[in-house]
This record gives structure tokens, C-alpha cells and sequence, in this order.
């Protein structure tokens, strides 16, 4: 079974005051096939974690490791963490003019591969995930995320994750700015990614509602760069109705 374990993970970033600590020592362990829901008020550090783990170069770990089935991921690059099987849906996807969402998809499923896929298998595959997430046949046509919803943004980080399969995806806030509908069919693609491939998933989010939809096996709250509570998800209930105020006062954190 795979384990992605996080072990006293520190991490700091520059900033226009000097260098700040953001994560002050993090551990967590997920494993094959388990949903664990990352939440917390803004400022926490829940993001900072999720880009260290990917790879952004903005992150400087200061201690700490992150191995993937015992093996250090934060001496690997960014392309090597994507092959060993670390997945990212950006809170904020950035725009690719002049690439197209085919090509970007079939390039991408090419370098973790190590080979291109055999053409009409991977078009049937694409057009069948597309048709999952309610995605119209020309939206593989468009540029990638120029000038899309925020909606149809989080629906292409989805089709990535079901088309590359993953070990591993960390989920930033997948459900910002979504509305009910397209909040239920991004969480049936995370669902059908987890059942159909065994998907590990570190889930961001602020709020309870996607968690109606993405059921977690374990929630994590996060205050000032450190785990403050763990359960299960009977926890993300009490934070829906009791907020962050008690965490908050003990911290210190605004």
C-alpha cells in the first residue's frame, strides 16, 4: 500500500519583512484509497503546504521530509514528483495561451507515461471523462484555462487528475467559487478517480460542503502552520458550527 507521510515539515518564504515561517512542523500520513480534509481559517498555511509538497520553488523547506512509499520527494523536481505519482489541482489555475487543452492533456499523459498513448484508446478515454464532467466536445479545442469559468477551470484540473491518475492529489480549495451543480459533478469525478485507481487525496478547503459530496476518513485543522486537531469526520460538523475561534484565541492568530 502507498503512504504519502509529511514529518515535522518546516517551511518558510520571502517576503517584502524578510523571510517568514509559514509551516512550523507538520505531520500527517495518508494512505492508498484514504480522503483526508485539510481545514482552517485563511493564513494558516494550508495552501504553503499543498505547493511545498508539489514542488513551487517560492517554498523554502527549512527541515523536515516528505516521502512517497519511503522515498524523499523534496530533493525530486517538480516533473520527477508528477512521475512518482503527486498530483496538484491549483486553487488558481494559470492560463497557457496557445496550447490547446488536447494537446496540453495528451503531452502531459506522455511525460508521466514515458510513452505517448496509443491515439484512438486515449481519445475514447478523454471524450468519456469529458462527457463524466458534463464538458462540451469543444472544450478541447480551447486554450488552456484562457478564458475560463471558474467552474470550467476546477472541471479541467478534475478531467487531469481522472486522465493521469495519480497516487496522490492534493485538492486546493477545489470548490471555490463553485456553484451547487458544478460542485457536485467536480466531487463525482474526484470520487470516480478515488474508486476507479484507489486515489489517495489531501483535500484544502474552508468550508464543510464539499465534504456533503467527497466523504473524509480523517479532517486535520489547521492554525499557524501546524496541525491543532485531528478526528474524524465528525470534527469538519463541529467546525461547521463552532468556526475557528477557539483554535484561533489559543494561537494567537488573527
Amino acid at each position: 500500500m502507498s503512504v504519502l507521510e509529511v514529518k515535522d515539515l518546516r517551511v518558510s518564504v520571502e517576503t517584502e519583512q524578510g523571510t517568514k515561517e509559514i509551516l512550523k512542523g507538520v505531520d500527517l500520513s495518508i494512505a492508498e484509497g484514504e480522503i483526508h480534509a485539510i481545514m482552517g481559517p485563511n493564513g494558516s498555511g494550508k495552501s504553503t503546504l499543498a505547493y511545498t509538497i508539489a514542488g513551487h520553488p517560492k517554498y523554502h523547506v527549512e527541515g523536515g521530509s516528505v516521502t512517497l512509499d519511503g522515498v524523499e520527494v523534496l530533493t525530486m523536481s517538480v516533473d520527477e514528483r508528477a512521475r512518482a505519482g503527486l498530483f496538484l489541482a491549483m486553487q488558481y489555475p494559470v492560463e497557457i495561451p496557445g496550447v490547446t487543452v488536447s494537446n496540453f492533456l495528451r503531452t502531459a499523459k506522455t511525460a508521466i507515461a514515458g510513452e505517448a498513448p496509443a491515439l484512438r484508446p486515449w481519445l475514447k478515454e478523454v471524450k468519456e471523462a469529458m462527457t463524466d464532467l458534463r464538458m462540451d466536445k469543444a472544450f478541447s479545442e480551447r486554450n488552456v484555462n484562457e478564458g475560463f469559468s471558474g467552474g470550467e477551470k476546477k472541471r479541467h484540473e478534475i478531467l487531469q487528475l481522472e486522465l493521469l491518475k495519480p497516487k496522490f492529489a492534493i485538492l486546493d480549495e477545489t470548490d471555490s467559487g463553485l456553484d451547487v451543480d458544478a460542485l457536485k459533478i467536480v466531487s463525482e469525478g474526484v470520487n470516480r478517480a478515488k474508486d476507479n485507481t484507489g486515489l489517495g487525496l489531501l483535500l484544502i478547503t474552508h468550508y464543510t460542503r464539499i465534504l456533503r459530496y467527497i466523504k473524509p476518513d480523517f479532517v486535520h485543522v489547521f492554525v499557524d502552520g501546524r496541525v491543532a486537531e485531528e478526528g474524524g469526520p465528525e470534527l469538519a460538523d463541529r467546525l461547521e458550527d463552532e468556526g475557528y475561534d477557539r483554535y484561533v484565541s489559543t494561537t494567537g492568530v488573527a
